[in-house]
Parts: C-alpha cells; structure tokens; sequence
C-alpha cells in the first residue's frame, strides 16, 4: 500500500504546481518531476499536498465521507436499497455475512484513511522545519484535523487498526487509535498556541474549516469515544457554537452525498420517517428536524434525502453544536452529575432551527422524563440519532451506549483483502 500511496501524494501536486508557474517565464522544466525535497520544504509545496487531503476526504464517490456516511447509514438502519445492483451498498444492506474484505465502500475507506495518514504525516514533520512558525502552525493544524478523521473513521469501524503506514505493520486497538487521534490533535493545539495561524495561510486553502474549533469538537469527540470524559467534557468547553466548519462544495466539486443518491434516486435512501428508530428512540412527530433531514414525496422513493445531502453545493458540517452539546451532557450523565446532563440535554431539544447555526433545531418542550442515570442517557442516545442523523457516527453510539444487535447489521466491519493480502499482522475478521 505504501508504493501506491507515495506515488499518488505526488500526481496530486501536479496540478497545484502548474498552475503556481508563472505564464511568462520560459520555463521548460518539467513540472511533474518535482522532488520530494521541492515538495516538502517549501511552504507552496506542503498546502498543495494538505488542500489534497481535503480532497481525498471529501470530493467524490471515492472520498472517506461517502464511505463513511454509506457505511454507517445501511449498518444503523438509516437508508434502504433502491438499486442491488450497486453491489457494494447491497452487500452492507444486508449486513452480517454478506459484507466481506472484497467490499468496495469499507476498501476505499481504508485506503483513503491511510493515504490521508501517510499524507500528513509527511506535512506535519516538514512544516516544523520551516522559519514562518505561523504558517507552519496552519499546515500542522489544518493537516491534523483529517489525520484525526482519518484515524478515528477506521477506529469507529474495526476492531484494531493499523498502528502507523508502511509494510507488515502492527495493529493496535481502537481505542489505542482514538489515543493516537487525541495525540495528533493535543500536537496541534499546542503549535497554534505557540504560534497563532498566519492569515497567508488561511487564504491559501478552502474556505469552510475553523480550524481551532474543529481541533477542539474532535478532541472532544474522541475523547468521548475513549472513555475520557472529564477531558471530553473541558474540550467540548471550548468550542465556539456560534461558528461553523464545514466541507464546502460548488458547482464544479459536487457535494457527494447528492451526486451519487439524492440527484439519482437509484443507489439508495432515507428508510422511513423516523429514522429507522426503533420504538422508544423514535422521533416526536413535531420534531423539526425530521423534515430537515427528511423530504416525504407522492412518488417513490416516499422518503429521500435532505439535509447535508439534499443540494448539488450543499456543505457538510464536520461536527454540529448539537453534537457538541450532547457531548457535555453525556459526559456530565456518565460522570453521574445529572442536573448538568439536563441542562445540556435540553438545550438541544429546546433548540430552534433559527437559532443554530446550520438550522438543525427540534423545537421541542424540555426533557420531562425519568431522573436516573439510565434513563437521561437513554435519552441522549435518542438525541443523537436524530440530530446527528446521517454523520457516520450511530454506529459507535451503537456500541458505547449498549444497543442490541438486532438493531445493526454488523459490530465491526471485516478487514478489507487487500490489507490481509499483503499484511500478515492483519486480525482475524469479528464474527459479526
């Protein structure tokens, strides 16, 4: 894997080079020879590998957020097939035995997570060489936050994941991965609070990613999934609600989601009108946040996508408040401190759509059930299904929160062949 993944960081500098060339100069070398060294040490060089990572993460139906959102949405029961013909997504529909190494979907994630590892790697040890400390502290922030993803995506997924790129390698378990994660981030954190992000490198990469706040939502978010709570809780803190972060998509780079299901109606969609929920954690008919997510048709498929996948430009949101919010309140339920969970809790289902940031408000009275420590996480469960519908995380709230098997197709996911093929280190596949 390591072969192909240095050679494709190269052809994705190509286009970043030629067009940094001046038009006038008579300038005949070849731009496609550059060296690693041309590559890794300037600061041009490094934001052209990094604005790739955004790339490989986003853009397309091979990008880790298609993966991701496919994946964990058939898995959790959130969408249904409409065509069987696309094998890969049929196969997760079934769930259980159907979904094996040769999957596509689990394939491309894999493969996308390491290149976007090995990638960043490569940008966060260069950028510490260069003299401009606030430029430097930029590449290491922006290229972290898809690190972090890239490692966290495959530690919600697989029971162990590689410990680091390269041939034969180790594997270690996820939740040994989410500690790699934090790891990446807390590097992060602390080269911007040495050296604030220079403007000139914020103008040099998409629009869209607060970098800072997303640092501290994915600290936070890991550190949930760890166990962590009490540095979930300090993290999730410092989050600035009222700011977004978003993947941004126009009429050139399509949003994924809506080039490859919403526009077609023929791979698949939405399963029903609550979610998929099971009774219990289904969503209150006057939730808002259903037809956020929802559109309900005269004609089939009844129930399709809205929401982060319902436009050609629509933008996805790395982390939403919502979620923020929810990881304080389990944070404070599963450290036993409920009144704080409540407060929390509530500022979610009380939240207007015109009052969040992307518009995702349920709108409800507040929290009026039970006051045990059972009871209010089950109900944190229930929020972050519907608020976080479509994100690619129910399946690890599956899991944490101790939901039944029946109500997933898998726990884990094989490992793809072409990792067992060429690593023997690589784990046995989990029964289920």
């Amino acid at each position: 894997m390591k072969k192909h993944i240095i050679k494709n960081s190269l052809k994705c500098l190509l286009a970043f080079l030629i067009l940094s060339n001046p038009a006038c100069k008579k300038n005949y070398i070849n731009p496609s020879a550059a060296t690693d060294q041309q590559v890794f040490s300037s600061p041009k060089g490094l934001t052209g590998v990094a604005t790739g990572l955004q790339r490989v993460y986003s853009a397309g139906r091979a990008s880790s957020l298609y993966n991701l959102i496919t994946a964990d949405a058939f898995i959790t029961n959130q969408v249904n097939i409409l065509n069987q013909g696309n094998t890969a997504e049929y196969q997760l529909f079934l769930g259980g035995g159907s979904v094996d190494g040769t999957n596509t979907i689990l394939g491309g994630l894999w493969t996308s997570s390491n290149k976007i590892i090995y990638d960043a790697n490569l940008i966060i040890s260069n950028a510490e060489n260069l003299a401009d400390k606030a430029y430097a502290s930029g590449l290491i922030g922006y290229a972290s936050i898809f690190k972090a993803l890239a490692i966290g995506n495959m530690a919600m997924f697989w029971e162990k994941i590689p410990e680091g790129i390269g041939s034969n390698v180790n594997f270690i378990s996820r939740v040994d991965g989410y500690a790699q994660a934090i790891a990446t981030l807390d590097k992060a954190l602390a080269a911007i609070n040495s050296a604030a992000i220079s403007p000139a490198f914020l103008s040099n990469i998409p629009l869209g990613i607060d970098i800072l706040n997303t640092l501290n939502a994915l600290k936070a978010r890991y550190s949930l999934f760890a166990g962590n709570f009490a540095q979930a809780l300090t993290f999730a803190n410092a989050v600035d609600l009222t700011k977004k972060s978003t993947l941004n998509y126009d009429a050139i780079n399509l949003n994924p989601i809506f080039e490859t299901v919403t526009s077609t109606n023929n791979v698949y969609t939405v399963i029903d009108s609550v979610m998929g929920l099971p009774v219990g954690v289904q969503p209150n008919p006057a939730d808002q946040r259903v037809p956020f997510y929802i559109s309900t048709n005269a004609t089939a498929p009844r129930f399709r996508i809205k929401g982060f996948g319902g436009t050609t430009t629509a933008s996805f949101p790395i982390y939403l408040p919502g979620e923020i919010m929810l990881i304080k309140a389990e944070a404070y339920a599963r450290q036993n401190q409920l009144p704080q969970a409540i407060i929390e809790l509530n500022k979610v289902i009380t939240k207007k759509p015109a009052d969040d940031p992307f518009g995702v408000g349920a709108n409800l009275l507040p929290y009026a059930g039970l006051v045990t420590q059972a009871d209010i996480l089950l109900e944190i469960y229930r929020q972050r299904r519907i608020e976080l519908f479509m994100s690619g995380l129910s399946l690890e709230d599956m899991r944490r929160f101790g939901r039944p098997n029946t109500e997933r197709r898998r726990n884990f996911f094989p490992y793809p062949f072409r990792e067992r093929d060429n690593n023997p280190n690589t784990p046995p596949d989990p029964a289920f």
